[in-house]
């Protein structure tokens, strides 16, 4: 992925938005153009530049397609500038004290080759290294923190309990069943291909799985299941499938709300029928956002990267090579297509 460079220019391959989606986002969405960019800080400025490594392919990217009206966590892109998103990259040049040269580092950053970033809010700088880089967008990044946080402290989990877990395959998922396992719950998850199916069952240790997709009654597929009710729920879906669950909760259960990818498309979101569980069982559902938990994640540090090194964790990613892939793999994830974490290998260190 070499870059002409002139002077202190470099070529600068970027992944713009053309204009807001609706429905299923497609590859034309999306442009991959060719700009320049300075590797030298102006001087006085305070942020850094960076050459990027690894971006990240996330659902909730789909919403910032979208305009985004009022007040909210989420943004949306801006038609005509390149996406932004999770990545892992390598420090060219800083005005920062906390940031040097040569360091790496993962947080938010442009879908392009090389860039400026100036909000330095929720960079990490990555010290072990002894792991693969592109972890950082997933395990050790924020999919891994989403999952410790989701599962260790808003389900507040007890050995035995019964664990279900909707897209189990996922960046996420893939990590809960796992952090349940360890911990001696008994773990079902859904996904949406028999690959899918097989890789829970067989790679990440679940009890059982079920591809969601052969079954026509949700609420006897979790029954089947789970003949004594669920004890926590990691909500990915939404839609169908958490009006299912709800039916099946056990008594003071625990719902952990990570998101609700069956939703992002619709132009008019599905209706929940069921939300009167919520009552009769005590249910307490959470909705809940990985960077409210920042404070935890060198704990998660210390649970995850001693699994890692022994292997008591198994991670499954799908690298797509190229800036140019990159809207081919995002739009993916819509679809399933993807088998693990979705990355985007822009350049090796």
């Amino acid at each position: 992925m070499a870059s002409g460079v002139v002077g202190e220019e470099v070529r600068n391959k970027q992944v713009i938005l053309k204009d807001y989606v609706s429905g299923f986002p497609k590859e034309s969405d999306m442009q991959v153009i060719n700009g320049t960019m300075k590797l030298k800080l102006q001087e006085g400025s305070h942020g850094i530049v960076v050459k990027n490594l690894y971006l990240s392919c996330d659902p909730y990217m789909r919403i910032r397609m979208t305009r985004v009206e009022g007040p909210n966590v989420i943004t949306s892109y801006t038609p005509g500038f390149p996406l932004t998103g999770f990545g892992v990259a390598k420090v060219l040049d800083s005005g920062h004290p906390n940031f040097k040269k040569g360091d790496l580092i993962w947080g938010t950053t442009s879908w392009e080759e090389y860039s400026l970033i100036t909000e330095l809010e929720g960079l990490i700088k990555i010290e072990h290294t002894d792991v693969p880089l592109s972890y950082y967008t997933g395990i050790l990044g924020m999919p891994g923190l989403t999952a410790y946080a989701g599962f260790y402290e808003v389900c507040s989990p007890k050995k035995g309990e019964y664990v279900f877990i909707s897209a189990a395959s996922g960046a996420v998922g893939q990590l809960v069943g796992q952090f349940a396992k360890l911990m001696g719950c008994y773990v079902v998850g859904s996904a949406g291909s028999k690959e899918k199916v097989d890789l829970l069952r067989n790679k990440f240790g679940f009890d059982e799985a079920f591809n969601y997709k052969e079954e026509t009654d949700l609420d006897g597929a979790l029954k089947r299941y789970f003949a004594e009710g669920i004890d926590i729920y990691f909500e990915n879906v939404g839609g169908k499938m958490l009006d299912a669950v709800l039916l099946n909760m056990r008594d003071h259960g625990r719902i952990a709300v990570c998101g609700m990818v069956s939703q992002y498309n619709l132009a008019q979101p599905e209706g929940v029928q069921n939300l009167m569980c919520l009552i009769f069982k005590r249910i307490h559902m959470d909705g809940f956002a990985f960077f409210d938990y920042y404070n935890v994640y060198p704990k998660l540090l210390d649970v995850v990267l001693p699994y890692i090194r022994e292997g008591k964790i198994k991670y499954v990613e799908d690298i797509a090579e190229g800036l140019e892939s990159g809207p081919a793999a995002l739009v993916g994830l819509y679809s399933g297509h993807n088998v693990g974490k979705q990355v985007v290998l822009i350049a090796r260190e």
